[in-house]
Order: C-alpha cells, then structure tokens, then sequence
C-alpha cells in the first residue's frame, strides 16, 4: 500500500509538471511588425497585438503571426519590371489596356496606368475573410478608379484633377474593403500616367494646340481691353472735367459781365454826365493804347494849338551811362 501511495504521488507530480510545462508552452510574443491570429480547433478567435501574449496550447489553439507592416503593391493597367524603389515604373513597361481604357465624365477614353500601396490592418480579417487578398484589392482598385474618372472630365482628368482622382480613389476603395471586412488599409494610390488613348494622340494634341491659342489670343484680347478700357475712361473724365471747368468760365464771366452792366446803369442813373464821360474815357483808353499820340489845346500859348512836352520816356532810353570816376594820379 505505500509502495502504491508513493507511485500515485509520482505520477500526480508528473501530470502536474507535465500540465504546468503545456500550459506555459501557450506563451507567445508578438514583434511590433507582427499581429498573432489565435485559432481555436482551426477557427479564427482574436487577433492580439505586440507584446507578451498567452492562448489555449496546441492542439485547441494555435497562433499565426504575419507581417503586418511591409507595404504591398498592386499595379493596374500596366506590369513593370520593378524599379530601385519598387514605385516607379521602368523603360519596358507591358500596357494592360482592359485595365487602363476607362470611360470620363464628358464620354472621352482616357488611358490611365496607377498603383496601389496596402498594408494589413486586421490579420484576422486578413486571412479569414477574403479568399484572394490581392486579387481583391486589384479589382477593388480598379472599379474604384473607375468610377471616380467616370465622375471627372477629360481636360481636369489630364492635368490639375490627378491628387483630386487619388484622394477619391484611395477613399472610396479603402470603404469598399472596409465594407469586404478586408482586414487591408490603403495608404496611397499613384497615378503613373493618365494620357490619351495611343491611336488618337495625335488628334488629342491637336486639340490640346488649339486651345492653347485660344487661350492666349484670349488672354490677349483681355489684356489689350484691360489696357484701352482705362485709357478710354480716363480720356472721357478729363473732357467731362475740362468741359465741367469751361462751363463755370463761361459762367461766371457772363455774371461778371452782367454785374459790371447792373453797376454801371445803377452809376448812370445817379449822374448820366460823368458816367457819360467816364465811359467815354475808358474807351479811348482802350483805343489809343500803343499808339503815337501828339497832345494839342487849343487854348496853347501861340495859338498853334500843340503844347510842348519832354519825352522823357525817350530820354530815359536813349540817356548814356555816366561817366566813371577816374582814379588820381
């Protein structure tokens, strides 16, 4: 019987060491760049995040722990052979034109050739929730794509709409797998070219010339009416003014005038006879004014009439200069 006791306790000790070393075994770690997907009898639990973690053991559950933070490409529209920084396309690039042909807004074919940049957000999601990741995204990001160039024109979908089409884009395709439960976050869709189809380039950038001489000859216009329409208002102000100023003259001359009538009828009507002669004065003023005159009263001595007088107006003009005084010797 002790002999019994003493095995039992052993084998207790051992199933307890055993039961202890199976427990500890559920101890994981999971890395900054990892996310553990714990699977229960091969079902999909939880997913925990960095750092020391702990499940069931094997065999009722088990841990997955994929990169969760190395950026994934996808490539539409066209297959690259990869590039330094595997962003760029290189010299050699195949054409996928059931990818890139889409139809704008404004019923134009646009050929568009973008990529897309990815990340696991949910690994649970990830690997449980979506057959074929990249196949999802690819054809996510191309019904995406699509329907945004549909919503834009040709022009804009050419030149200044390109971040407005990759902010659309990457929006509307990370609800779309939000909506999947893709477990995937998009951090950028890149335009790598957005031109017209190849047969009617030509055609395109004739178009393009065009209306690039139409906007200039239209800037032009535009500037030429810009630099007469001033001129011409200025011009207009400065007759309008002198005109204005002309009219006040006019004006007020003519009240002078007729103020100096109203005085001189209001001195005539008080003494006729010397308004009489004083005008009459004034007025030979005005006529003999620059003339040569010769003064004669009759009432001179001699009876000739002409009274003698000193030019000295004359004289003043024609006196020399006097003499300087001599220095003594």
């Amino acid at each position: 019987m002790p002999g019994g006791v003493g095995s039992s306790k052993g084998i207790a000790l051992i199933v307890g060491v055993l039961v202890v070393l199976w427990l500890a075994s559920g101890f994981y770690r999971v890395q900054p760049d990892e996310q553990g997907v714990v699977l229960r009898f091969g079902q999909w639990v939880r997913t925990e995040q960095m750092g020391l973690q702990w499940h069931i053991p094997a065999p009722i559950e088990t841990v997955i722990k994929p990169k969760v933070t190395r950026v994934n490409r996808i490539e539409v529209g066209y297959r690259s052979g990869g590039s330094a920084d595997g962003r760029r396309p290189v010299i050699g690039d195949r054409d996928v034109p059931d990818e890139s042909l889409m139809l704008t807004g404004d019923e134009n074919i646009i050929d568009i050739d973008f990529t897309v940049f990815w990340v696991i957000k949910d690994a649970g999601q990830y690997l449980f929730k979506i057959r074929d990741p990249e196949t999802t995204v690819k054809k996510a990001a191309e019904s995406a794509m699509r329907e945004v160039i549909g919503r834009t024109d040709l022009q804009p979908a050419l030149t200044e709409a390109r971040q407005q089409i990759e902010t659309a884009t990457r929006t509307l395709l990370q609800n779309m797998l939000d909506e999947y439960q893709a477990g995937i976050e998009i951090q950028q869709v890149q335009l790598q070219k957005s031109d017209p189809p190849a047969p009617v380039v030509d055609a395109f950038n004739d178009v393009q010339r065009a209306r690039s001489d139409r906007e200039r000859l239209r800037n032009e216009a535009e500037a030429y009416r810009n630099d007469i329409i001033p001129r011409a208002r200025g011009e207009a102000e400065r007759l309008s003014q002198e005109a204005q100023a002309y009219r006040e003259q006019v004006i007020n001359l003519a009240k002078g005038d007729a103020q100096r009538f109203t005085s001189i009828y209001e001195a005539y009507t008080l003494s006729k006879d010397v308004t009489v002669r004083r005008m009459y004065l004034e007025t030979m003023e005005q006529i003999l004014r620059g003339t040569n005159k010769v003064i004669i009263d009759q009432n001179a001595d001699g009876g000739s009439g002409v009274v003698p007088y000193l030019p000295l107006d004359r004289l003043s003009r024609a006196a020399p200069p006097s003499p300087q005084p001599q220095p003594a010797k």
